[in-house]
């Protein structure tokens, strides 16, 4: 069954009737006209009053009179009125005049006979003293309720719609995005195909008597594509989507917030079929408590109005609830309970397939060069979200317009990469001689050690151009995502990691602060091998993890979990154990390669950057290798190329 074909209306919740308004506006400004002729006009026909008799008849036989008007009003009151000469007939600054006269053929014959020119008029004074006198009470009101009006809107969009819902409507036929433009959230786009099926064909589900889900919370780190998502079910289901953050229920003002809750819900049920989609719902859904703060103020009723409304409403009616967060475990359990949020979907970091997937869908409105391999910028952004990958190719084409190309390259791509994840390159920082060595030492101990280490990833590339706050990168290019790490990998990743350190010890003599990052990271994989992956021979396979609730949260704080002065120890010589022996092993693994060590900081001197295959023929045959040597049998380095 096709949906209802839905026409947008023309007002809604914040928006204004233009029409209606326009009208208002020309009818005050045509009231402030009226007025101001009025005030002008009765200044300017001032009449002098004069009677009939004798004053009248005796001007007009002196032929004072320049001209006359006989006013006929509705009213049944006649009078004359006209122009007074002086009296040498002067007609420089002529006096106007009125006289009040019963109007007959008299008076007519005496004009003629005497040469006085005159014309009748016929007026309705009712018309005048209306308007003159309703035209500046109309011009007051409406003064101050433009203004009264323009306040409220800046406050709170107008002055009766403080509990009108904020949601902001997207019909179906703007709403362009289909599943064709998400990408990486494969098992999420499947998960959520059955509530596209029952928006299209709503019996299909209900002649089986099953129920669709009232609401779908979509969980994930921020910019891995959940609001995208909930688009583009509006846009594959042809419905309106309505969208709200969280943030716009609560106001200052009580009340506000549960009163949008229940506008909203009955704008969808107006317009159903559609989807509503509340961002950030962890603003107005956090979990309610008794405890610190107290319990009882404008979120929680807030909170309250939305419990209420979803248990109220049927998903029969065509309305289906989307939420999204990154933060889950500080949503209220009623929030979540089946027949509200029915289900969670989990939206994680895209794999090696859905980044290269994501870069396709976003280099689409950019040029990309002939040739260029995705993929393998795909692989060298392991923990990128979509929204990552997506400024990674608008970086990538700032950097190529900079540079007048006329197409984005595989260097750009990788340039803006490395922007992207350690910030760009800061030459301005001039680095002494000495500096300037020692971080060249320290890079190759890195590099020249994930080459040796087979357990590692290959090497991509190691560079001593200051990024950010590092002197210098060694960067790895896994070959595919893994999500299971074994100990024998962990082992020679923390080998790698005292590559730096003991590079320096092994040349200067001496170590720098320069090692603070990676000691920082070793140390923190050597604890979790031991006190939560039980990794550790002495301790066994035990873990030893603290458990905390974060306390803003109001609950009470889990106790953790007790160890004895003993067992701390031991977990502190393990950890110490383990890093003191992934650096021994690196000072030997280096001290029998010091020539390849050398070499590979000397080249980092001269050249700033060199890449993984470099550093493999460096180790191999003792130099980089020229592109014939690489292309004859046998030359190859014995580890693959980056």
């Amino acid at each position: 069954m096709e949906p209802p074909i839905y026409s947008p209306k023309e007002t809604g919740p914040g928006k204004t009737n233009v029409p209606l308004r326009g009208v208002a506006l020309w009818l005050l400004l045509l009231a402030l006209f009226l007025t101001v002729y009025q005030m002008f006009s009765q200044q300017q026909d001032r009449y002098e009053r004069i009677p009939y008799s004798p004053d009248f008849i005796e001007l007009v036989k002196q032929q004072r009179i320049r001209k006359a008007e006989v006013i006929v009003e509705v009213s049944g009151l006649h009078y004359v009125r006209g122009e007074l000469l002086d009296k040498d007939n002067r007609t420089k600054r002529p006096r106007r005049f009125r006289t009040e006269i019963l109007v007959g053929d008299d008076l007519i014959r005496f004009l003629r006979e005497s040469g006085v020119p005159f014309e009748f008029k016929t007026q309705n004074p009712y018309i005048w003293q209306l308007v003159s006198s309703v035209a500046p009470f109309l011009l007051v009101f409406g003064i101050i309720y433009f203004f009264f009006a323009r306040q409220m809107r800046m406050a709170g969009r107008g002055a009766m719609s403080f509990g009108k819902s904020r949601a902001r409507l997207m019909s179906r036929e703007r709403n362009k995005v289909t599943f064709a433009d998400v990408a990486g959230i494969d098992e999420a786009k499947e998960e959520v195909q059955e509530i596209i099926e029952f928006l299209k064909d709503p019996k299909r589900f209900q002649k089986l008597g099953g129920r669709i889900p009232k609401g779908v919370i979509l969980v994930g780190p921020p910019g891995t594509g959940k609001t995208l998502l909930a688009k583009a079910i509006a846009g594959e289901a042809q419905v309106p989507f309505f969208s709200i953050s969280g943030s716009d229920f609560v106001e200052m003002f009580v009340g506000v917030g549960a009163s949008r809750v229940r506008d909203m819900f009955e704008q969808g049920k107006k317009n159903a079929p559609c989807i509503i989609f509340v961002d950030e719902i962890d603003a107005v859904g956090r979990s309610r408590f008794s405890g610190i703060g107290g319990g009882h103020d404008e979120r929680e009723q807030t909170l309250n109005a939305l419990l209420v409304e979803m248990d109220g409403f049927d998903t029969q009616e065509g309305v289906i609830i989307i939420a999204a967060t990154n933060r889950p475990d500080v949503l209220d359990p009623a929030l979540l309970r089946p027949g509200r949020f029915d289900r969670q979907i989990i939206i994680d970091l895209p794999g090696l397939e859905g980044r290269e997937a994501i870069l396709r869908i976003h280099s689409r409105r950019v040029k990309l060069a002939a040739g260029t391999d995705l993929r393998r910028i795909a692989r060298g952004t392991p923990g990128f979200s979509g929204a990552d990958l997506s400024n990674l190719i608008n970086e990538a084409a700032l950097l190529a317009a900079r540079q007048n190309l006329d197409a984005i390259t595989e260097r750009e791509l990788e340039e803006a990469r490395d922007k992207v994840r350690w910030g760009r390159e800061r030459r301005s920082r001039v680095l002494d001689e000495k500096e300037k060595k020692l971080t060249a030492y320290h890079e190759a101990g890195h590099a020249v050690l994930l080459q040796l280490l087979e357990e590692c990833e290959p090497l991509h590339k190691v560079t001593i151009i200051p990024r950010g706050a590092a002197l210098g990168a060694t960067m790895q290019l896994p070959e595919k995502d893994r999500y299971t790490e074994s100990r024998s990998k962990l082992l020679a990743t923390l080998t790698g990691l005292m590559g730096g350190r003991t590079a320096e010890e092994l040349v200067f003599g001496d170590i720098t602060t320069g090692a603070h990052n990676d000691l920082k990271q070793a140390t923190h994989i050597a604890r979790m091998m031991v006190t939560e992956w039980g990794m550790s021979e002495a301790l066994g396979p035990l873990n030893f993890g603290e458990r905390e609730e974060l306390l803003f949260l109001g609950r009470e704080v889990s106790r953790t979990n007790e160890v004895s002065e003993e067992t701390a120890r031991k977990i502190d010589e393990e950890v110490s154990r383990i890093v003191r022996e992934a650096h021994d092993k690196a000072l030997n693994l280096l001290r029998g390669h010091r020539e390849s060590l050398d070499r590979v900081a000397q080249l980092l001197l001269e050249r700033e950057t060199l890449d993984g295959r470099e550093v493999a023929e460096i180790i191999e045959h003792g130099r980089i290798l020229s592109e014939a040597e690489r292309a004859a049998p046998g030359a190859s380095p014995p580890s693959p190329p980056a």
